[in-house]
C-alpha cells in the first residue's frame, strides 16, 4: 500500500475510532482536554509507522491500545511527580487516587457509556453553549473545525478558538468526567441535543470530502439519542430528536446511487427505505407528542419527517402539512436555514413561485452569504418556473459553494442540463 493509500486508511480509521478513543481515555484519566492530546500523539504515530509496518488488521483497537497506554505512562509520570513534589490539592488527590489504581482495570473496565459521558462532560453549564457544541462535535464526532464552522455557519478560526478556550475551562474547573444527576440535566440537555442533532447531519450529508454520507456519524448519533431517550424519558424533545434521526435514517440505502452519487428525497426507490426504522421514528414522535404541551423543534422536525415518512409515494407527501410545520418551526426557531426550508415546503405546496418570492428574501441574508444550498434551492425553483438560463447561474454559484465532491458533481450537472436547455432531475 503505498503512503497516500495508507494516510487515507488512517484518515478513514480516525473518523470512526477517534471519539471512542478519546472518550476511554477521558474515563482514565478525568481530563477531556489531556484526553484529545494523547490520542492526537497517536494518531500522529499511525502516521510515521504505518507507511512502513502496513495498516493492522484491526487499526481500531491498535489506536485504542496505544493510547491506552498513553494514558498509563501519564498517570505513572503524574504519581511519581506526586510523590516528588508532595503538591497539595486536588493533585494530592490524584496522587492518592492513582496509588490505589489497578492499572489493569483500567484497561478492562466497561466503557459502554463514555461516549454519552464525553457528550456531557464537554456540554458542562461552565461552557458557553456555542463552546459546549464546538467542544462535542470536535471530540465526539472528530470533525474538523472547518467542517464544525460550515455546521455553525462562522469563520473557522471563531470555532477554532471556543475549542481551545473549552479544553482550558474545563480543565480548570477540574470538570468531572460523568453523566450528570437527574437533577442537573435539564440545564445541559438543550445543548446535548444540538450536538447529538450536528453530529448526525453532518453524518447524514457531509459537508466535505468524497462521500456525500458519513454513516458511522449517523449511527453514533443514533445510539446516543437512544440512550439518552432512556436516561430522560419525560423529555418530549429527546423523544422527537430521536423519532427526526430514525425516519431520516431511514432513506439511508436510497440516498446513494451505485456510483456513490447522490439520489434527492423525490428521486429516491422509497422500496429501499428501512421501514423498520420509520416505525421506530413514528414510536418515538408518539412518546413525545403523549408528553403533552406544545412540540419544540425537534419534535416539529421529527413531524416533518414523518409526513415523510408515512408517504407511499413523492406525490402522496402532505407538503401542505410539512409547511404548516414549518411555520411552527420557524416561530420556535427564526433562523436563515429554516426559512429556506420553510421555501421549500411552501413551493411543494403552493407552487415554485410562491417558494422563490420566500427564498429571493434571504439573499442579502449574512448568515446565507456563503451558504450553498441557497443558490440551490433558487436554481430548482427557477428551472421550475422555465428561466434556464437564470437557474443555470445558481446552480453554478451552488457547485462554487459546496465543499462535498458528490453534491458538488450532482449542481453542476444540473447546471448543464439548464444550460442545454432541459428541466434538471
Amino acid at each position: 500500500m503505498s503512503t497516500t493509500a495508507t494516510h487515507r486508511a488512517i484518515d478513514a480509521v480516525w473518523r470512526i475510532e477517534s471519539a471512542k478513543i478519546i472518550a476511554t481515555v477521558a474515563r482514565m484519566l478525568r481530563d477531556v482536554g489531556m484526553a484529545e492530546e494523547l490520542a492526537q500523539d497517536t494518531l500522529l504515530t499511525a502516521l510515521e509507522t504505518w507507511p512502513s509496518t502496513g495498516v493492522p488488521d484491526n487499526p481500531g483497537a491498535w489506536l485504542t491500545a496505544a493510547a491506552k497506554n498513553r494514558a498509563l505512562d501519564y498517570l505513572r509520570r503524574q504519581q511519581l511527580l506526586d510523590r516528588k513534589h508532595e503538591e497539595l490539592g486536588h493533585e494530592m488527590a490524584l496522587r492518592e487516587e492513582v496509588a490505589r489504581v489497578d492499572f489493569t482495570e483500567l484497561l478492562d473496565q466497561d466503557i459502554d457509556d463514555d461516549m454519552l459521558r464525553l457528550v456531557f462532560t464537554a456540554c458542562h453549564p461552565v461552557l458557553s453553549t456555542e463552546a459546549r457544541v464546538a467542544l462535542t462535535l470536535r471530540l465526539l464526532g472528530g470533525l474538523t473545525t472547518d467542517e464544525i464552522a460550515r455546521a455553525f455557519l462562522v469563520p473557522e478560526p471563531t470555532i477554532a478558538q471556543r475549542i481551545v478556550r473549552a479544553k482550558r475551562t474545563l480543565s480548570e474547573a477540574r470538570v468531572p468526567y460523568e453523566v450528570p444527576r437527574a437533577d442537573e440535566l435539564p440545564a445541559r440537555l438543550s445543548s446535548v441535543l444540538e450536538v447529538i442533532y450536528l453530529i448526525f447531519n453532518e453524518g447524514y450529508s457531509a459537508t466535505a470530502g468524497d462521500d456525500w454520507m458519513r454513516p458511522a456519524l449517523c449511527e453514533e448519533a443514533l445510539r446516543l439519542g437512544r440512550i439518552l431517550a432512556e436516561l430522560t424519558p419525560r423529555e418530549p424533545e429527546v423523544h422527537g430528536l430521536v423519532a427526526l434521526m430514525e425516519i431520516q435514517a431511514s432513506r439511508s440505502r436510497a440516498r446513494v446511487g451505485p456510483q456513490g452519487e447522490p439520489i434527492l428525497l423525490l428521486d429516491q426507490n422509497r422500496a429501499k427505505w428501512d421501514h423498520m426504522l420509520i416505525h421506530r421514528g413514528l414510536t418515538a414522535l408518539e412518546r413525545a407528542e403523549a408528553l403533552g404541551g406544545a412540540l419544540g423543534p425537534y419534535a416539529l422536525q421529527g413531524a416533518i419527517a414523518a409526513c415523510h415518512g408515512r408517504a407511499k409515494t413523492a406525490q402522496e407527501t402532505d407538503w401542505a402539512r410539512i409547511a404548516a410545520l414549518y411555520d411552527a418551526l420557524y416561530q420556535l426557531s427564526p433562523s436563515p436555514v429554516v426559512a429556506l426550508n420553510r421555501a421549500v415546503a411552501v413551493s411543494m405546496a403552493f407552487g415554485p413561485q410562491a417558494g422563490l418570492d420566500l427564498a429571493d428574501q434571504l439573499v442579502a441574508e449574512p448568515q446565507l452569504k456563503n451558504y450553498h444550498l441557497l443558490p440551490s434551492v433558487r436554481g430548482d425553483l427557477l428551472a421550475k418556473l422555465g428561466r434556464l438560463q437564470e437557474a443555470c447561474a445558481e446552480f453554478k454559484k451552488a457547485a462554487d459553494l459546496a465543499r462535498n465532491e458528490r453534491e458538488k458533481a450532482l449542481l453542476l450537472s444540473r447546471a448543464a442540463a439548464c444550460a442545454e436547455g432541459m428541466l434538471p432531475s
